[in-house]
């Protein structure tokens, strides 16, 4: 298959929409399939990257880490002609995504959009942003969707609130896998001696991008109150953002500042290397579609500690592999951090396999062949090459009914937020 894949957010850039599209891609080039990836050019973009084509952006984007992708279909239209895709993948509704609907429209190729990101808990890197702002990213989304041939789910919990908001395109919940063998091997003791922790020293560890959608304010404070009741414990962050000066204040405010690390960002062997060292992983977020750390996390064979929301209930199974928190309640966080501190031997090597056995079913070889499906059969599905009019009027003819789609979506999109409704079922811009 020729597979072409549209993402405002792509390497060098960390994140998880991100290293996701990264992860397929490599997955279906390795299974011998052709991508062509379509994303923002970011400062630090290799020159010559193959597979890939770069589009303008604004970068560091209302002073966030992202770049504002500038579409121009027209600087597109060749190299994407000349790939001749048999599939389009869209991993954002809007910019890049927009884009992709476009081609998809004109060309009458078969269109997945993979449902990421719950985009109304990412508007405050939006100028105005506001309760309104929330329902047009909840509507703008929604109305994408539908406009699609199929919607990828990142969870059952994702699927679910789909569902619920009115998508009725066909569903499918396929995570973005994790590699692994690339975590399996890791060394602990390079980790911590970099650290400066000693070995008996019980670690508890947290990696990802530090911004105040992750609710690292109760996570530092949680953590905070475990090192308190723990003198022996330590806390390590990996990863930067605007979050960090919060945390690193709220450690100082409970008088562990000594025992808590921020390494930065890591990749590589040191990523690894730290993921073997730590003891349980602690994470706190509401606002993940899945939980990519999380299983990275088990396949090095560490506990998972994680606050009961979309994602992580998916990979945390309470007290098998980790402890799933109902709710934000910072004794019952520490306390959960104390149950995996507490193991005995046996006990904690019962819990560390149940976590491989976690990630191993998450694998990233399982996930692709299912999108891999997917696009098959819609594929199947479709126009085949031959029947399809590609005479100048018809081309312009079905690049208009995409436009008028995509604008009647921003339409509807725009009147519920300012009425403050939800898009009725039948209400696809069609």
């Amino acid at each position: 298959m020729r597979i072409l894949m549209f993402t405002n957010t792509y390497a060098p850039l960390v994140g998880g929409v991100s290293n996701s599209v990264q992860r397929f891609v490599q997955a279906y080039r390795q299974a011998g399939h052709q991508v062509l990836v379509v994303a923002p050019r970011f400062g630090a973009s290799p020159h010559r990257e193959p597979g890939t084509i770069r589009v303008p952006a604004i970068q560091h984007f209302n002073g966030s880490d992202f770049a504002l992708a500038v579409p121009i279909p027209g600087l597109l239209r060749h190299d994407i002609e000349r790939f001749e895709p048999d599939v389009i993948h869209s991993h954002h509704p809007f910019l890049l995504g927009e884009t992709a609907l476009r081609f998809a429209e004109t060309w009458k190729l078969p269109i997945v959009f993979t449902h990421h990101t719950l985009y109304e808990q990412y508007t405050h890197y939006v100028p105005g942003d506001s309760p309104r702002m929330k329902r047009f990213a909840i509507q703008l989304a929604t109305g994408y969707a539908r406009l699609c041939d199929a919607v990828i789910a990142p969870s059952q919990s994702i699927a679910d609130l789909l569902l619920a908001r009115g998508v009725d395109t066909p569903l499918e919940v396929i995570p973005t896998g994790v590699d692994f063998e690339y975590w399996r091997s890791g060394d602990p003791t390079a980790a911590r001696r970099a650290l400066g922790i000693d070995e008996q020293c019980f670690l508890v560890g947290h990696v990802g991008r530090l911004a105040p959608e992750k609710n690292l304010g109760f996570l530092a404070n949680a953590v905070g109150g475990f090192l308190v009741a723990h003198p022996q414990a330590h806390f390590v962050v990996t990863g930067d953002g605007p979050a960090r000066a919060e945390m690193q204040a709220i450690l100082a405010a409970r008088g562990v500042s000594e025992r808590a690390h921020f390494t930065g960002p890591l990749a590589g062997q040191a990523l690894i290397d730290l993921y073997h060292a730590l003891d349980v992983f602690a994470f706190a977020s509401h606002t993940e579609t899945q939980g990519m750390v999380l299983t990275e996390a088990m396949a090095a064979g560490v506990p998972v500690v994680a606050v009961d929301a979309p994602g992580a209930r998916e990979v945390v199974h309470d007290r098998e592999d980790g402890r799933l928190i109902p709710r934000d309640d910072l004794a019952e966080f520490a306390a959960g951090l104390a149950w995996v501190a507490e193991l005995s031997e046996a006990q904690r090597e019962q819990v560390c396999a149940s976590a491989l056995e976690t990630a191993r079913s998450f694998c990233i070889e399982r996930c692709a062949g299912r999108a891999l499906e997917l696009y098959q059969r819609l594929i199947a599905e479709a126009s085949p090459p031959a029947a399809r009019d590609t005479s100048g009027w018809n081309v312009v003819r079905r690049r208009l009914e995409a436009e008028w789609k995509l604008l009647v979506n921003v339409g509807r999109a725009a009147r519920s937020a300012l009425q403050g409704s939800s898009i009725a079922p039948d209400e696809t811009g069609t």
